[in-house]
């Protein structure tokens, strides 16, 4: 929760459009979400093996960065985790989106490990392949969602002139 209130510092400082309604939900409901998800996604699947787990990981890869590319586009907020890899592909004329959220994304997981490692904490399992393989391909899998699915969906209505920025 500190760590997103400081991101939502940043979004204030740098741009305030990009936070909305998606924002909060974010914000105060992401982490009760995730927990639930998990609890069914344990109750569905129990003890699935390494195909079964790398099935589910490349799933939910994909349908993350879709859902991604569908808020990001609807204009109602990001998190203040994703605003930070929007702002600075639009503030910027030299990387667009999917390098910035990789680096992002890199930079996140390197001090993330070296925090915990700092700190005493053990890591059995945080980094991993699934970390590895979000921190590369999301960028690239929201920008491809965007551009091919959500932004022509959001943009046949009259009722969406705005596009949301450039991803």
């Amino acid at each position: 929760m500190i760590v997103n209130l400081v991101l939502l510092l940043f979004a204030f400082a740098f741009d305030r459009r990009k936070i909305g309604l998606a924002t909060m939900i974010n914000l105060f409901l992401l982490g009760y979400i995730a927990e639930f998800s998990q609890a069914c996604c344990k109750a569905l699947f129990p003890a699935p093996g390494l195909a079964g787990r790398l099935l589910l990981l490349a799933a939910a890869v994909v349908l993350m960065c879709f859902a991604s590319a569908f808020y990001f586009t609807a204009a109602l907020g990001v998190s203040t985790y994703d605003a930070v890899s929007l702002i600075w592909s639009e503030k910027q004329n030299r990387l667009r989106f999917p390098y910035c959220r990789i680096i992002c994304d890199c930079v996140c997981v390197l001090l993330g490990a070296l925090l915990c490692r700092a700190g005493g904490v053990k890591l059995s399992g945080v980094v991993g392949i699934g970390t590895v393989i979000t921190a590369f391909f999301m960028g690239p899998l929201i920008a491809f969602f965007n551009r091919k699915v959500a932004g022509p969906f959001l943009e046949r209505p009259a009722r969406f002139p705005e596009k949301s920025g450039r991803v």
